[in-house]
């Protein structure tokens, strides 16, 4: 949800046991937002400047803090609340799926006998809980900082800063690694007591894998669980079919692989658990009986009750998240209006696999948003690039000593500047001017939108990372709207001949292959052949695995999603990648978009 579209959602949803994930990349942002949040609630606000040395780490321990005392005193005074129409004791329990606290508020409500009615009433407080503030760090994101021209030491670089923010915090939570595995970060966690079970096998602060395959999960896991670091949810997303940066799987699709946790996951505890315990004996802690508890969840993609249940039932997932369709939620999401409103009128033409990110990583875009109409303005007024204003993503030595970013004005004036002098053909250089040009300020951008919404700022071009399925959702829910379209009880859903996100899924995998296949062809790709004859066998390998399984994983319309196989099948056989040879003459680069 990129770095400011659910940086607040927790205060505005926890309380009706809503758990949401926000983004820890964007300090500045966070130290606003705490700023923001202390002044509307009376809360005391100090500002932590630049000249803390840990600064980082400190505006998002204080910040989290800020969140969980709101939570918590919202909780508070939510479970006094007397059961009367439109309070939000009631808008608790109205927004519950069928579960046994859903089936005594109705019988409650139906209860005339006022001695009982109020017992029932007592009883239904016990069961209000948060839901959880959950904390995201991509581990690649690791910027050394420096105070002045004095490099400080490692334990305040970008990601360890973030992470020591939110372990030395009040919270009782998860922390989300997405984005692989960082080996100095992931060296550091053991440093925090807060990671290591108390007497009774529980954990104050947990961490969550997100991954997008099942090698992923077992080799991040098991150096998590040989330092005594225990992996309490592996979070699967799909490579393409989600928002923000992509990952892609060399052609491996979500079917296939949530069918290799489903057959393998007890093996995967097994030994997580066994490397785990013996970390801890070495470490002179006490050992476990039995292995902690771990779920396996999934997102990207998702649409519709009949996929989400598919997840849950057939290939046995813990919890299923949902991300893109609340960004049309407005009291869920940190959206501003004019992008809300370009976001419910968007288009496939819309959504865009870019390379807008510095990271080199695709990443998935809104043709409308502001950010890409200005940088469009700055490129034809002969100024490419940005003014770099936070640096996060500052990577490249090419031309400076101290790393800058590749979207930054003054990297890309200079490499414009060498372009020309590189012995390109024509045709390659087009295409490497057009990758170079494409970087984007997302590290800044993203937080755009929450910051107009909150009246934080107004002079900035948020950019807008929705996954591809925002176009099947045209327009602006309340919360109470989107809960039902998710627990199947209506639908928002703009057609009803939609792909399966299956199907949409497939669809991503072969464009990208195509796209490898023209970069191949024109030298400007740093795959092999083999790969990509390897990603073409395994999208083969996962349509046949849909027809094989078609029946038990597809709730309706089986025939549509069949023709839609035999079609891609189709497409996929008519690449041939024989043909492809890159010429030996032609210069070989790395087009920094995969």
């Amino acid at each position: 949800m990129g770095t400011g579209f659910t940086t607040d959602t927790p205060i505005k949803v926890a309380r009706y046991g809503i758990s949401s994930v926000i983004s820890l990349v964007d300090d500045v942002l966070i130290e606003q937002l705490r700023k923001f949040h202390s002044e509307r609630t009376g809360e005391p606000y100090e500002e932590i400047t630049n000249k803390d040395r840990d600064r980082r780490a400190r505006r998002i321990t204080l910040y989290l803090n800020l969140m969980n005392r709101l939570v918590q005193r919202q909780v508070k005074e939510l479970k006094a609340q007397p059961f009367s129409p439109g309070s939000d004791i009631v808008r608790y329990f109205d927004l519950l799926p069928d579960s046994e606290p859903r089936r005594l508020f109705d019988k409650m409500l139906a209860e005339d006998n006022q001695e009982k009615k109020a017992e029932m009433q007592q009883l239904l407080r016990t069961f209000v809980v948060p839901g959880s503030i959950e904390v995201n760090i991509m581990t690649k994101l690791d910027r050394e900082n420096f105070q002045g021209s004095v490099k400080l030491p490692p334990e305040f670089t970008d990601a360890k800063a973030a992470f020591r923010g939110f372990a030395l915090s009040e919270l009782r939570s998860s922390i989300v690694f997405s984005a692989g595995m960082n080996q100095r970060l992931f060296r550091y966690i053991n440093q925090f007591e807060d990671f290591y079970p108390d007497n009774n096998g529980r954990f104050k602060k947990e961490v969550i894998l997100k991954v997008s395959d099942f090698r992923s999960s077992e080799v991040q896991g098991l150096f998590l669980a040989k330092r005594g670091i225990w992996v309490s949810e592996h979070r699967i997303e799909s490579g393409l079919n989600c928002g923000g940066h992509a990952f892609p799987t060399a052609g491996n699709l979500m079917g296939p692989i949530l069918e290799q946790f489903k057959e393998r996951k007890t093996e995967l505890i097994d030994k997580l658990f066994l490397s785990f315990n013996k970390a801890l004996a070495e470490d002179d802690r006490d050992t476990l009986d039995q292995p902690p508890e771990v779920k396996f969840t999934v997102q990207g993609g998702i649409c519709s009750y009949n996929e989400d249940q598919v997840l849950l039932d057939y290939y046995g997932m813990d919890r299923t998240g949902w991300g893109t369709p609340w960004l049309l939620v407005p009291e869920v999401t940190g959206m501003d209006k004019i992008h809300l409103a370009l976001l419910s009128e968007a288009t496939e033409d819309d959504m865009y696999l870019s390379d807008s990110s510095p990271v080199g990583v695709p990443f998935w875009n809104l043709h409308t948003c502001a950010s890409e109409t200005e940088r469009l303005k700055r490129i034809d007024a002969g100024t490419p690039g940005s003014a770099c204003p936070k640096s996060y993503l500052v990577s490249n030595t090419e031309f400076t000593e101290r790393p800058i970013c590749v979207a930054s004005r003054a990297y890309q004036q200079r490499k414009l500047e060498n372009l020309d002098k590189e012995a390109y053909t024509e045709e390659q250089l087009a295409v490497v001017k057009e990758a170079m040009l494409a970087k984007s300020c997302i590290c800044h951008d993203l937080g755009g939108s929450v910051k107009i919404k909150n009246g934080i700022e107004q002079n900035v071009t948020p950019v807008v990372c929705c996954g591809p399925n925002i176009v099947d959702f045209s327009r602006i829910a309340t919360l109470e709207e989107m809960i039902s379209h998710i627990y199947g009880k209506a639908n928002l859903l703009t057609s009803s001949d939609r792909p399966h996100m299956f199907i949409r899924e497939l669809e991503l995998y072969v464009d990208f292959l195509r796209d490898e296949m023209a970069k191949f062809s024109l030298n400007l790709s740093n795959r092999k052949q083999k790969y990509l004859v390897k990603f073409k066998e395994n999208l083969l390998e996962g349509i046949e695995y849909y027809q094989r399984l078609h029946s038990m994983i597809i709730k309706d319309d089986r025939k549509s999603f069949l023709d839609d196989l035999k079609s891609l099948k189709n497409a996929l056989d008519a690449l041939d990648l024989d043909s492809i040879s890159p010429s030996r003459d032609l210069k070989i680069c790395q087009s920094q978009s995969s």
